[in-house]
């Protein structure tokens, strides 16, 4: 499934344009609202993932925590969880993290909106663009984790 290879690989899709530095409030926990796939390899229409939910916590010391769930048909959620390191450069966002193949890297684009708190991140898949594209909320001190 595409969906779970664009979760392995990363960001990549302009997003519009970012300060050189993220305001603070940047830094912060949000809640999954939204991902939508692009795999253009077979001529798909773009697919919105249902049931997409969790958090993604970013903090000013460049480490981040990601709990994502995802509703896949019939077989219940399924749960990624993954901890590592993330920089940001212009609109450009760069995750880097281990897991049970090693190191890696999420390449992707972000935009970050302060009025709303509205985050978005396209992550590169594969092949070449395609990409995942994730809706995020920042959420009220009271719900963070």
């Amino acid at each position: 499934m595409l969906f779970l290879r664009l979760l392995a690989l990363g960001p990549l899709a302009a997003l519009g344009g970012q300060p050189a530095r993220p305001p603070v409030a940047f830094y912060t926990t949000y809640s999954y609202v939204g991902y939508t796939v692009y795999d253009f390899t077979e001529g798909q229409s773009p697919t919105q993932v249902p049931g997409v939910g969790g958090t993604l916590t970013l903090r000013a010391d460049g480490s981040y925590t990601k709990r994502l769930s995802l509703l896949l048909g019939d077989s219940g959620p399924r749960y990624f969880s993954q901890q590592g390191r993330f920089t940001t450069q212009g609109d450009s966002i760069f995750f880097r993290f281990s897991d049970k193949n090693g190191p890696d890297v999420q390449r992707g684009t972000f935009r970050y909106e302060p009025a709303s708190k509205k985050l978005s991140i396209s992550l590169m898949g594969y092949p070449r663009g395609n990409h995942g594209d994730y809706e995020l909320l920042a959420l009220p001190a009271a719900r963070r984790p």
